[in-house]
């Protein structure tokens, strides 16, 4: 590969002009975004679209964390719902030729936009501006989980029945396949998620597995930002849509669980945002429904983060991952297993008592 780690700018030229000679324009550039902390995505110019590549991290790779095919799968099939998303190109598997990644890839069109990330960036925006764009990404989560699967060519997308189990067990093995150090307190943090596993609430939709403000492009006015696309789809599935409320609960709130620990938001008390319960006041209404509790799904918001960043910190150690920061992410392994159990012990096993601790 050359040029950028992981891509290579000659050989995605000739893709294009072969595959789609319709966006060719002369030699493509392409550069790493900063922000990803799991799979790669790239910046794509000289096409006559601004474009997106998205490939898998280097080196070590944990089965089924990171299915492009999937990943293009679902924003396809979401275009024309009420959930934006980017419009896909296509996806390609390189795994035998080694032209571009040497692994599956996809291309989609860049959608020109902000990823609110850092508080700093709150100034270019009114406290009023924020607030309503924190309850339009809970109406848009509430859109998503609306949407039935079936009517947009998703029905085999995933198995909701039993899902809640499947995924202890599938973040078991992810945590296995990463161990390198003792963690006891993400070990107990596992044990407890497997005890208090909460009752069957009988509600199935797209789960995006990864929810959260800086996995969305931000545009429009400072007085009247909207979300002009959600991104990072990777973890997407059928399930138990709540899971998207616990991860976003637990991002909202990402600043007290780091504490300095290379974890930031751009969600920071006085910018305008509102605070998380008012996220699920407004995703209730907007999706019609009264909610359980949602101190089970808080915690285990907090030990899929952890898993993933042990994940990060393994590639990390090896060598096999570039960006910045990536030399702390282990540092919040820890802090954000101790959230975890901290909400697990508010948690009464199949409680439904309509608390959203």
């Amino acid at each position: 590969m050359t040029e950028v780690p992981g891509l290579d700018h000659a050989g995605l030229t000739r893709w294009l002009a072969d595959a789609h000679p319709d966006l060719a324009d002369g030699p493509l550039t392409a550069e790493v975004i900063t922000g990803g902390r799991s799979n790669l995505t790239y910046r794509v110019d000289g096409a006559r679209l601004p474009l997106v590549l998205r490939r898998p991290p280097l080196g070590h790779v944990l089965s089924s964390a990171h299915d492009m095919r999937r990943e293009h799968r679902v924003i396809s099939a979401l275009a024309g719902s009420r959930v934006p998303v980017p419009r896909t190109i296509d996806v390609v598997d390189d795994t035998a030729d080694q032209a571009v990644t040497g692994t599956v890839f996809f291309v989609m069109e860049r959608v020109d936009g902000t990823v609110l990330a850092r508080p700093e960036q709150n100034a270019a925006y009114t406290p009023d501006g924020l607030h309503g764009l924190g309850l339009a990404l809970a109406e848009t989560l509430a859109d998503l989980h609306a949407v039935d699967p079936a009517a947009v060519g998703l029905a085999d997308f995933g198995r909701p029945a039993g899902y809640l189990e499947r995924q202890l067990a599938t973040w078991r093995r992810q945590y296995d396949a990463s161990r390198s150090r003792e963690l006891p307190v993400l070990d107990d943090l596992q044990d407890a998620l497997a005890t208090r596993l909460p009752a069957d609430h009988g509600r199935t939709g797209i789960v995006h597995g990864d929810y959260r403000l800086d996995n969305a492009i931000v545009a429009g006015p400072a007085h009247a930002p909207r979300l002009a696309a959600v991104l990072d789809w990777e973890m997407a599935t059928l399930g138990d849509p709540l899971v998207d409320l616990g991860m976003l609960g637990l991002y909202w709130d990402i600043n007290a669980v780091s504490d300095g620990h290379g974890a930031t938001s751009a969600v920071t008390a006085g910018a305008g945002y509102p605070e998380f319960d008012e996220l699920v006041d407004t995703y209730a209404a907007r999706s019609g429904t009264s909610l359980p509790q949602l101190g089970w799904y808080r915690a285990f918001a907090a030990y899929k983060l952890a898993v993933i960043l042990e994940g990060i910190h393994y590639r990390y150690r090896a060598g096999d991952t570039v960006g910045d920061g990536f030399a702390v992410i282990g540092d919040l392994v820890a802090p954000l297993a101790a959230d975890g159990l901290a909400h697990t012990a508010r948690t009464t096993t199949g409680a439904t008592d309509g608390t959203v601790a």
